[in-house]
């Protein structure tokens, strides 16, 4: 019954035309805890990358896992239904959407898990996957002064929408991304089965879902492990003119021993200008802090570097304390001298960091543009050669965000996981964070996207070493370049978990069929 009537509605209906009373028809049909909302469609249609807009059929807040689970068993019932996980909707080419679909709000589900337990000497926290890593970072710290050990930049994302990619920041040199980090996942097939998997059982979803797009399953629980949260971080900016000692520094930091170097490593790149977004003034830390261009060398050219490093520290540790560490390391690095900037925050409020920057974003309008953004993985072997295409020629100018680069350990990530990485044990992250300010006019989305276009191509072209991270493609050509090698494994996966392809249909990755995949057709 509620199948046919969603399908229906599908083809003759427009959502608007809905009525309350077919909305709690639906809801009774499902037996939801939860409640479908044809309201907000337009919401779920929207993300953060403001590049794509799919509307559903219906914006489904589910209560539990049950829930979703019913949603998926009843798409697979239909003969065209897909189903969408959202988690805060920071998704950047629609790949939360699911056009004329169903997309499930797992926000709604944020509550459901927060249990602190301690297996074989090591502490873990289960939380749902719909729950906001900045919330998961909070109540670990303030209940349990405990912390999870790795982070993204910003932590207003969903557990298992990072989960679902891996999730990096500047911890992830040492602990490797969030998917490295946890242990035991609830995961909610596209066969509509709850299962509950791990290194040891129901292994092959355990590692597929991790990296896995949303292709194999929707995390709805994940268990966490923990650390010791320290009180204070010494957070440090250092300046370079030259790419090459910007490289030599961060990659020999990121080598060193646990115990011997920072605890958090990252680098962004900006133009050697005083524009207040993309140039000098974006290397402070504090308002009261000054850029001093007479320090930069003559030879200094249309870009620069920063290495950003953090060490972390205990309240009962006098901040002076930390100065012999600081110096011992810095003293080796080979930046400009007096260019370094530091302050001394608590690690939450380090941790917290961007969403300072969010609520001004918000405030004059920047956050709800669109957000054109560029993430890839790219070999140490090409990334001297990148700099010189990209950073110093394609993008001199800016991108009117920030342009992170900072070097990876590929040992510190499980290659069991869906995510695909360049060869070598040393890899960059390369994130173009672009915003698009209502004012003054900014250019055109289409040109920026054509830009990252344009850089992609330029590597393809090369012979880069290198991968997307949260992937687009438009092809599945494009998708088993992408994957390479892990192609046939990633379609296995697909086959056993999702083999009617209803999940995670805005990665367009493999179409909505009748008939189970089979992986001797693709």
């Amino acid at each position: 019954m509620m199948i046919a009537y969603l399908e229906r509605f599908l083809h003759e209906t427009e959502p608007e035309s809905r009525q309350d009373d077919d909305v709690s028809t639906l809801c009774g049909s499902l037996e939801l805890q939860g409640t479908i909302d044809f309201d907000a469609t337009g919401l779920a249609a929207k993300d953060f990358g403001g590049t794509h807009a799919f509307k559903p059929l219906a914006f489904i807040r589910p209560s539990n896992t049950d829930d979703v689970a019913r949603v998926v068993k009843a798409a697979a019932r239909s003969s065209n239904l897909t189903v969408a996980a959202r988690g805060n909707g920071h998704s950047i080419n629609g790949q939360a959407m699911a056009d004329h679909g169903l997309v499930l709000d797992m926000r709604s589900t944020e509550r459901n898990n927060f249990d602190v337990r301690r297996i074989d000497g090591a502490v873990y926290v289960d939380v749902s996957g719909g729950a906001l890593w900045e919330d998961v970072l909070t109540r670990c710290v303030s209940e349990y002064n405990l912390a999870p050990r790795s982070w993204t930049d910003y932590l207003g994302l969903t557990v298992g929408g990072t989960l679902s990619n891996a999730g990096v920041s500047g911890q992830a040199f040492r602990f490797g991304p969030q998917s490295s980090n946890v242990t035991e996942l609830d995961v909610v097939t596209g066969n509509g089965d709850v299962l509950t998997c791990s290194k040891s059982e129901n292994r092959e979803l355990f590692f597929g879902a991790l990296g896995g797009l949303g292709q194999f399953g929707i995390i709805t629980r994940a268990t966490v492990l923990l650390q010791p949260a320290p009180d204070m971080v010494r957070w440090m900016r250092v300046v370079y003119a030259y790419f090459d000692d910007f490289t030599r520094d961060s990659e020999w930091l990121v080598s060193l021993p646990e115990g011997d170097s920072f605890d958090y490593v990252e680098g962004f790149v900006f133009v050697n200008s005083d524009d207040p977004v993309d140039g000098w003034p974006s290397v402070k830390l504090d308002a009261k802090q000054r850029f001093d261009p007479t320090r930069l060398p003559r030879s200094a050219g249309s870009v620069l570097y920063c290495l950003e490093v953090a060490l972390h520290y205990r309240n009962c540790d006098h901040p002076s304390t930390v100065d012999p560490i600081a110096s011992t390391l810095l003293e080796r690095l080979g930046f400009i001298r007096g260019l370094k900037f530091q302050v001394d925050i608590s690690y939450v409020d380090f941790l917290l960091r961007v969403k300072g920057q969010e609520e001004h974003a918000r405030a004059n309008g920047v956050w709800d543009s669109p957000h054109p953004w560029l993430n890839l993985f790219v070999s140490k072997s090409n990334i001297a050669e990148f700099d010189r295409a990209v950073f110093k020629e394609i993008l001199k100018d800016g991108v009117g965000g920030p342009i992170l680069v900072y070097p990876l350990l590929r040992s510190k990530w499980d290659t069991r996981t869906s995510v695909v990485l360049p060869e070598g044990e040393i890899f960059y992250l390369v994130a173009l964070l672009r915003s698009t300010p209502p004012n003054p006019k900014p250019p055109s989305i289409e040109k920026l996207v054509a830009q990252n276009q344009e850089i992609v191509q330029l590597c393809c072209r090369r012979g880069f070493d290198f991968k997307l991270y949260l992937p687009h493609y438009k092809s599945r050509e494009d998708w088993k370049r992408h994957f390479g090698n892990q192609w046939r494994r990633f379609v296995d996966r697909k086959a056993s978990f999702d083999p009617l392809a209803i999940l995670a249909p805005g990665q367009k990755i493999f179409p909505r069929s009748n008939m189970p995949i089979s992986p001797d057709q693709l």
